[in-house]
């Protein structure tokens, strides 16, 4: 799914149009016309190289999305509230590496030292509200509270772990944070992140959200199994300092310009918030204070996605190549990574795209088959079946794959591909494996004949284990995945995507039959599931458990 290109600037002009027409086909594919859609903005050296929509913002009425309009941001307000924590840092108000209780003298610290830096890179171990069983399907959610009302709604839940023991998403550690806010500036969340930030920077589509009006606010849609329907309601005091601000492309272009130009923070507190936090066993986690820190196509990157009643959101910032990618949509449906991830290789002259599949006969794709050795006892047999080449690592489901040449395979929307190496007979015997478009390839060697692949058939698991593996787990910062038991079944929700039936291949390992995905479940001492392993796409995704199903 990639084309290479020269690294070369020829012409701006050349450059801008070609760029604009990737663009727009990205954008074009990944959302219909007369559904929910998206605004996107990419940025480049500080020049907006494509700023677009597509899709409708209020399909009832026939309004087509702008680039203008305002979205709900979800979790990418935690990089607000980072901020504004930094901002009193910087004033001497706030001490990172206090214990809370200076600022929140009532809130129980469980026999914890609990820090305002453990809050906010979701090291307290402070059990996250939204993952309180049934409590954002119930009618709660709806009320409006005050912070303390809000607070305490989780402050006597038990404690998942130590503070800094390890990394766990919490929404209750950024309410906490956006009460500390308030305590210290006398001022609500709201006004401090108006008269400090919005204000400052002329962010004048960006808000605090609520019933007020706001001119060209999109309508946010869910998926249900009839189709598109409106969001629920949620009041939006509920996410608080968490996720309560709403926000334009072109403000978010402001916002990402003045924060890492310096132009809110100091050098000092802006690597601060980029600094991954060092957990109790030397371990570096990848979140800093309200932004993720991660590599991407072998660049440093610095990212955010968000997810709320109505809209997903992502956002990406490419310091080294001065890139900035940032994607908005009204629809629960489908997360835009992909989409703000294609954009983003766009700009960096390496675009992402779909590639068409050769034209090989048989015995060509037959070379490629065999059985590559990952590791002791972990095997990746790629196999042909019906015509069809798959991939299957070993206990994992397999995974179509397009062959665009006769030693180039891509995994199917993922930036996920292999390459074959032959020896001097021409025979293929290992693979560079590239997960998620990395710069540097697993090498793995050909050991022989590849397993013969076949359907899957449910394996014969009493429903009672499923209990064992009921929960939340965070496959990354703004984006879980539910586990429920119902009745004799197990099922999975991922943040803003449909429900899909988990079917037994064995007592831990479940695969869904509607497209190629597994997970696997760990069980910690107490018998249940610690965390999930999730494989998709040629990727393998652990995500930890972080609260009840």
């Amino acid at each position: 799914m990639r084309k290479l290109y020269l690294g070369l600037v020829l012409l701006l002009g050349l450059t801008a149009a070609h760029g604009n027409t990737a663009y727009r086909e990205i954008l074009e594919a990944s959302y219909p016309s007369d559904g929910p859609g998206a605004a996107v903005l990419v940025v480049k050296k500080g020049e907006v190289v494509y700023r677009d929509a597509h899709g409708m913002a209020n399909i009832e009425l026939g309004v087509p999305l702008r680039p203008d309009h305002v979205f709900r941001l979800g979790s990418i307000t935690k990089q607000f509230t980072g901020a504004a924590i930094m901002l009193l840092v910087e004033e001497g108000k706030v001490d990172l590496d206090a214990p809370i209780q200076t600022y929140l003298p009532d809130y129980p610290d469980h026999g914890h030292t609990i820090t305002t830096r453990h809050l906010l890179t979701h090291t307290s171990g402070i059990f996250s509200y939204t993952s309180i069983p049934g409590y954002m399907g119930s009618g709660e959610i709806r009320a409006d509270l005050t912070t303390d009302e809000l607070v305490e709604v989780f402050d006597d839940l038990e404690m998942n772990f130590a503070p800094g023991e390890r990394y766990s998403y919490s929404n209750s550690g950024y309410v906490l944070a956006g009460a500390i806010i308030e305590k210290v500036s006398g001022m609500s969340y709201a006004d401090f992140v108006q008269q400090r930030i919005f204000d400052p920077l002329g962010m004048t589509n960006s808000h605090y959200g609520g019933p007020q009006m706001i001119p060209g606010r999109a309508s946010g849609y869910s998926q249900d199994g009839e189709g598109v329907v409106n969001a629920e309601f949620l009041s939006m005091t509920q996410p608080h300092a968490a996720g309560s601000l709403l926000s334009s492309v072109d403000d978010m272009q402001k916002w990402n310009e003045a924060l890492f130009g310096g132009e809110i923070l100091s050098k000092e507190s802006m690597a601060e918030m980029i600094k991954p936090f060092e957990l109790n066993d030397g371990e570096e986690s990848r979140y800093g204070l309200g932004l993720s820190v991660e590599e991407f196509r072998g660049e440093t990157s610095v990212s955010h996605g968000g997810g709320i009643h109505g809209f997903t959101t992502h956002g990406r910032w490419l310091p080294d190549q001065d890139i900035y990618v940032i994607a908005l949509t009204n629809t629960n449906g489908q997360s835009p990574q992909y989409l703000a991830d294609r954009l983003a290789s766009v700009a960096m002259g390496r675009p992402h795209d779909p590639q068409p599949a050769a034209d090989l006969d048989e015995s060509a794709l037959q070379e490629l088959t065999g059985a590559y050795q990952v590791a002791e006892g972990d095997i990746r047999n790629i196999f042909l079946q019906d015509g069809r080449l798959y991939s299957q690592r070993t206990n994992s489901g397999r995974f179509p794959v397009i062959v665009t040449d006769k030693d180039t395979i891509y995994y199917e929307e993922s930036f996920t591909y292999a390459r074959f190496k032959r020896n001097r007979k021409g025979e293929v015997v290992e693979m560079k494996f590239y997960p998620d478009g990395a710069t540097r390839p697993q090498t793995v060697k050909r050991i022989g004949p590849p397993e013969q692949g076949g359907e899957r058939v449910a394996a014969n698991v009493s429903p009672e284990m499923y209990d064992l593996w009921a929960g939340e787990y965070e496959i990354q910062p703004g984006f879980t995945m539910v586990i429920t038991r119902q009745g004799d079944s197990l099922m999975s929700q991922a943040t803003g995507q449909p429900m899909f039936e988990l079917v037994p291949a064995s007592a831990t390992r479940y695969f869904v039959r509607e497209f190629p995905a597994e997970l696997e479940f760990t069980a910690g001492d107490d018998g249940r599931a610690s965390q999930l392993t999730l494989y998709q796409g040629g990727q393998e995704m652990v995500a930890p458990r972080v609260g009840e199903g």
